[in-house]
């Protein structure tokens, strides 16, 4: 697209299906690189990859070129099926339906970097549940409970 400049930076949070805790530790570093690789592909950019055993936030700044939804349904398509192939879960590993997506201006990016670099420190003193339903409540994003992540509580 001739003479189109944007500068998007997006906040993409998923979980894995029924909120199992399968990202082993061992091999989430080789799962990040991964999901670097398919945003690359993509034509966007990654700024930060993190999360712990049962979700991921992956901080990217998205072109005009591709949808978030397209993108997200992409990495999620793509990693399960690579997690598969590499048997690194009994059965089959699937991540849930749904995602959250949160906009942010270029001045925030050191401070989300940091928080998605600090997810394991952070999960020590706040669920999921607690950080995604706070992520909605700050961005103002309206929800019904309902059609949230299924919880294990």
């Amino acid at each position: 697209m001739a003479n189109t400049f944007t500068q998007v930076y997006i906040q993409i949070v998923f979980s894995v299906k029924g909120r199992q805790s399968l990202i082993q530790k061992s091999w989430r570093e080789e799962l990040y690189k991964y999901i670097c690789g398919i945003v690359n592909g993509k034509e966007q950019k990654v700024y930060a990859i993190g999360g712990v055993a049962d979700h991921i936030h992956i901080l990217v700044s998205i072109k005009p070129n591709i949808a978030i939804s397209d993108l997200v349904r992409d990495i999620k398509a793509n990693s399960s099926k690579w997690i598969n192939e590499k048997g690194y879960v009994i059965g089959k590993f699937q991540w849930q339906e749904g995602f959250g997506a949160f906009s942010y201006a270029q001045s925030q990016l050191d401070n989300v970097i940091a928080y998605i670099n600090n997810q394991e420190q952070h999960h020590q003193k706040k669920t999921f549940k607690e950080e995604y339903i706070g992520l909605l409540q700050k961005f103002n994003v309206s929800y019904d409970d309902q059609y949230l992540f299924e919880w294990i509580e």
